[in-house]
């Protein structure tokens, strides 16, 4: 299916903005023979696998059928909220760095994943690059994920269940190259599989609770609870600080950043900064 998405949308951006672990760029090509298409990505999310394609032109080629789209991607996108407004409140005369992030960065997103898999995923992340963290998602979804084929008939594991991966000897979690997170990404399955945290019922949670349930699981600090918040549990004002984020207030807020100002995108907002000084740091490298 083709459709046209008139609000901020950036794949590539997306996929490099820090928040998702099992997007894949591809070679660029379409299924309807409609141009030669710019970026593909293969997404592995809710269970499922997806192709898309940019078009250009503000269109996009999804290999789901129209309900597929309505009942998953297009919530799984966040395609209901207007970005473009959002940018829209940023002063550039009051906030010039914001503002310069913002319009630098936008087609970023904040994607609505599922808090299980952020949940493990940011345990993951723990003092880890990317492409290790990347791998250590890709094996523990080998190792007790669901096996699937997709639409071009590769394989793929579904990210396991927290029941499953409760059941995952020390040496099965070890062989996932998980390092000292084993004991930390056990603790949070068996919570989760037993009740003792409902990741669910943390959608709707203030932020005080719900980052004090999260912090309160083994292993599991501020930064990684924040993370969890935004990008698992779509809290979109929670705002993740790590050591980029840390040199960002310091160089550009000495006075402090205005959270009540810019309440309750303050998670959007940090999503602009953090890849925009990571890009003005890649420069002057």
């Amino acid at each position: 299916m083709i459709i046209r998405i008139g609000d901020d949308f950036d794949l590539n951006k997306i996929a490099e903005s820090g928040q998702c672990f099992r997007w894949t760029k591809q070679e660029p090509h379409t299924l309807s023979g409609q141009g030669a298409g710019n970026d593909t990505f293969r997404i592995i999310a809710g269970g499922s696998c997806l192709y898309i394609t940019s078009l250009g032109d503000d269109r996009y080629e999804l290999d789901c059928t129209d309900e597929e789209y309505r009942c998953f991607w297009q919530d799984y996108f966040d395609l209901w909220e207007n970005y473009r407004s959002i940018r829209s409140r940023v002063d550039p005369k009051q906030d010039p760095f914001l503002w310069k992030a913002a319009e630098h960065e936008k087609g970023i997103r904040i994607l609505r994943q599922d808090a299980w898999e952020m949940l493990v995923t940011f345990i993951i992340s723990q003092n880890r690059n990317i492409p290790a963290i990347r791998r250590s998602v890709e094996l523990l979804s080998e190792a007790c994920g669901d096996k699937r084929t997709d639409s071009e008939g590769r394989e793929y594991y579904a990210f396991p269940t927290p029941a499953a991966a409760a059941a995952l000897t020390q040496e099965e979690l070890s062989a996932c190259r998980l390092g000292y997170r084993c004991k930390y990404v056990h603790a949070a399955a068996e919570a989760a599989a037993g009740g003792s945290i409902d990741l669910e019922r943390l959608k709707t949670a203030d932020e005080p609770e719900t980052l004090s349930i999260l912090t309160s699981l083994f292993g599991v600090g501020i930064k990684v609870a924040n993370c969890v918040s935004l990008f698992g549990l779509h809290h979109i004002d929670a705002f993740p600080v790590d050591v980029w984020m840390k040199r960002i207030l310091a160089e550009q807020y000495p006075d402090g950043y205005p959270y009540e100002k810019y309440s309750p995108y303050n998670g959007i907002y940090q999503q602009y900064m953090f890849a925009y000084y990571r890009h003005l740091s890649s420069k002057q490298l």
